[in-house]
């Protein structure tokens, strides 16, 4: 008598793969978002005229420290991006820790450069979500 020793075929339900997509376009926009907090660092760094001059605002920092904050902030988050990529579980998690920590920093932006930190905060939230869901990495599911 022979035994199947072959592993058991794993049923994928369809808003698993989805989430599973949703955690590889995560990681492709943790990488972009990533390089495109780079150069709005650099922007602010370089010369930080480019930005508008905002009034009294609670949150106003000299725009050469938003700078720094979002070259730092970029570049940690493509780190993040490139680990989920690579399926690394440090990634996973740091990226919703990074992503979060994005959010809140581009809300503060905000009157700076509104459209853009809208924009990736919406990106963020996408983040949060696909990263957090239970059938990312391809963990087995519960029978």
């Amino acid at each position: 008598m022979s035994q199947n020793t072959a592993p058991p075929r794993r049923q994928h339900s369809s808003s698993g793969a989805w989430a599973a997509g949703g955690t590889l376009f995560a990681g492709v926009l943790m990488l972009v978002t990533g390089l495109m907090d780079v150069f709005q660092g650099i922007a602010g760094i370089a010369k930080d005229d480019i930005y508008t001059r905002v009034g009294d605002y609670v949150f106003k920092f000299n725009l050469t420290t938003w700078g720094w904050i979002h070259l730092i902030l970029g570049v940690i988050i493509a780190i993040a991006g490139y680990g989920i990529l690579k399926g690394a579980e440090w990634g996973r998690v740091a990226g919703i820790a990074l992503v979060s920590l994005n959010i809140l920093f581009q809300f503060l932006f905000l009157p700076y450069h509104p459209w853009w930190a809208l924009f990736s905060m919406a990106i963020s939230v996408f983040v949060i979500w696909a990263l957090a869901t239970d059938d990312a990495y391809g963990r087995d599911e519960r029978l």
